[in-house]
């Protein structure tokens, strides 16, 4: 059998993760997996720096650790860096767990690090972890059970941006007895033991127990990750055709037909795979899903986007009213859009003064329900012009009005359920009048800049 080091370095070679050449960032912690990546680097005979994170959470402990990654830095005659965190307070303050705060506060050092034109790193080093193959299945478990999909199944990958994980292929147990036989020193975490964190309570609880059912299962699942990369691979290559075919991005947004989206399948999975991107949860592929049968207007959001029904589309725009080409105006007040800003008031209609100035439009309130539509307009917009029963291309009353090409460029329109309401600061739709019998008046006004 192959001897941990030969491995080490097939598996380098086998995953390209980087050359004999290339200078190394190690992130060493003290513990075992650490020591032994230290070891593996130092025979292979790799130009490395440590770097230590101190998460001060430990007490005696974390001093303990920083002085122990010291002497392991001088024993191989290597540059150290040093960072401490004040780690409860960014959990506090960013309400994380202290473990997902951990976690963020030791990457963003290390990015900190290769961005560092001034530092001893620079973007030329590759940042390496002692993440190990029980690890991995550790992660393989938990995604499985939080429900991240495939993309969580393959776990972690050997090669990640600038994080590379060259002992994945390695059990912990080989890396404890690797250490022992190399009488190596390390320093053990006292919080590894404790069942509250849920990967403690995996690796002692969980696969203890299904290792009691299936005795391969470690093994198994290590196969497993292998096939999960390949089968994710396949994936992505799927879904990347499928939005190939379906999205047409117009400036900030994304357009999508509706008839051929509901042709689409597995609709659940792609509708997910192109939302997820713009702030939606999979909880919502429900809501999105529901859209394409509900009338023209109606929308869906997520902290950064809505996803608004129009016509025969479905829109994903930024809910920032200057980014989008596509606003939705679902009730009274003041909305700002790219060209300038448009206010709507709900009025009584006694004693109402008509307004006749294009860039104010009295409309009949209980024939225009919310949700409103701005956007531009396009070819094939038609609407009843005030006082004619005939309806009219908007190019063929552009034309009529003589628009140039460059106001026509700038033309707006206010739709409600593909009907036009208002062509701003031209003529009102003949259907949305005021008249006698009108109760409330929408009072909608545009400025423009």
């Amino acid at each position: 059998m192959k001897s941990i080091a030969e491995r080490f370095k097939e598996f380098i070679e086998e995953e390209y993760l980087f050359s004999p050449k290339d200078k190394l960032l190690l992130a060493v912690s003290g513990g075992v997996d650490s020591v032994v990546l230290c070891e593996l680097c130092f025979r292979s005979g790799f130009d490395f720096i440590i770097a230590h994170c101190n998460f001060q959470l430990r007490g005696k402990e974390s001093v303990r650790d920083e002085i122990f990654v010291k002497s392991l830095a001088e024993k191989y005659q290597k540059e150290i860096l040093i960072k401490k965190f004040e780690t409860e307070k960014y959990a506090a303050e960013n309400k994380v767990s202290i473990q997902v705060a951990a976690r963020e506060l030791r990457y963003i050092w290390f990015n900190e690090l290769v961005n560092d034109r001034s530092s001893m790193v620079n973007s030329k080093h590759q940042i390496l972890t002692a993440h190990h193959l029980d690890d991995n299945i550790e992660t393989l478990l938990m995604n499985f059970f939080k429900g991240t999909g495939i993309k969580g199944l393959r776990a972690m990958l050997p090669h990640q941006g600038k994080i590379i994980r060259p002992l994945l292929f390695a059990k912990k147990e080989e890396l404890k007895q690797f250490a022992e036989e190399n009488d190596l020193h390390w320093v053990e975490d006292s919080s590894n033991e404790a069942d509250k964190y849920a990967r403690n309570y995996i690796r002692h609880k969980i696969i203890p127990a299904i290792s009691e059912i299936y005795p391969d299962a470690i093994n198994n699942l290590a196969d497993n990750i292998s096939r999960f990369r390949d089968i994710e691979i396949l994936y992505q290559q799927s879904i990347e055709q499928h939005k190939k075919d379906l999205i047409e991005k117009k400036g900030n947004e994304i357009h999508i037909p509706i008839l051929k989206l509901k042709k689409t399948s597995p609709l659940q999975t792609i509708v997910y795979e192109i939302i997820k991107d713009h702030g939606f949860s999979s909880p919502q592929v429900e809501e999105v899903i529901s859209l394409l049968e509900s009338e023209s207007g109606k929308y869906i959001h997520s902290p950064t986007h809505r996803i608004i029904k129009n016509r025969n589309w479905l829109i994903i725009a930024p809910n920032d009213h200057l980014q989008a080409e596509n606003i939705i105006i679902d009730g009274v007040g003041r909305w700002l859009f790219a060209d300038g800003e448009l206010s709507i008031q709900k009025l009584p209609a006694i004693n109402h003064q008509l307004q006749t100035a294009n860039f104010s439009a009295d409309i009949d309130a209980d024939k225009v329900p919310f949700p409103l539509i701005l956007r531009k307009w396009k070819q094939g917009d038609y609407f009843y012009p005030l006082g004619m029963k005939k309806k009219k291309k908007l190019g063929r009353f552009f034309i009529d009005n003589k628009l140039s090409k460059t106001e026509k460029e700038k033309i707006r329109v206010l739709e409600m359920n593909k009907k036009i309401v208002w062509i701003l600061g031209l003529r009102i739709d003949d259907r949305f009048k005021i008249t006698p019998q009108t109760k409330d008046v929408l009072k909608i006004e545009v400025r423009m800049t």
